[in-house]
């Protein structure tokens, strides 16, 4: 898929917190992530806007708008190091056109050749769309935890991918 035209990936800012926020608080967006009540959402927003300190973080934008952000959540042990748990996020307005693309890509980039990372694992709940983009770009499944998510509309497995870099 093409990169839409204008687009831009570079690290995060703290001021993008109130677009993740925003993100977060769609309930088509926040129904594949575990936060639900807003001090989940804000305390979830603290936490993943936090590793831009790090420059674990990026954002694309659009025209220089933010419009997805994915972010490596850093092992703080010499141990366990060598991977880690990411998250990724569009908005609504931009799915489909190539930005989560754009930032896994780059992220898995910025895993390897920057924090030399040789693993990188995503949970998601079964039914993401975001599945189909993770099988394309060398992700597998490696366990699945059924009955994980209770919402209005019953139970939902969460599935662990993984990627070797």
């Amino acid at each position: 898929m093409e990169e839409p035209p204008g687009l831009d990936i570079r690290y995060t800012y703290v001021t993008d917190t109130p677009y993740l926020r925003q993100w977060l608080e769609i309930p088509s967006v926040q129904q594949w992530f575990p936060v639900s009540e807003e001090r989940e959402i804000a305390d979830c927003v603290q936490c993943w806007i936090g590793f831009s300190k790090y420059s674990a973080s990026i954002t694309a934008t659009l025209n220089g708008t933010p419009c997805g952000i994915g972010t490596l959540f850093l092992m703080p042990y010499r141990k366990v190091a060598h991977h880690c748990l990411f998250k990724l996020i569009v908005d609504p307005k931009y799915q489909g056109k190539g930005v989560g693309t754009a930032l896994l890509r780059n992220l898995k980039h910025l895993a390897k050749n920057y924090f030399h990372l040789e693993i990188i694992h995503i949970e998601v709940f079964e039914g993401n769309p975001f599945i189909h983009l993770l099988l394309k770009h060398g992700f597998q499944e490696y366990t699945r935890q059924e009955k994980f998510v209770k919402d209005d509309h019953g139970y939902h497995a969460r599935i662990l991918f993984e990627c070797y870099l």
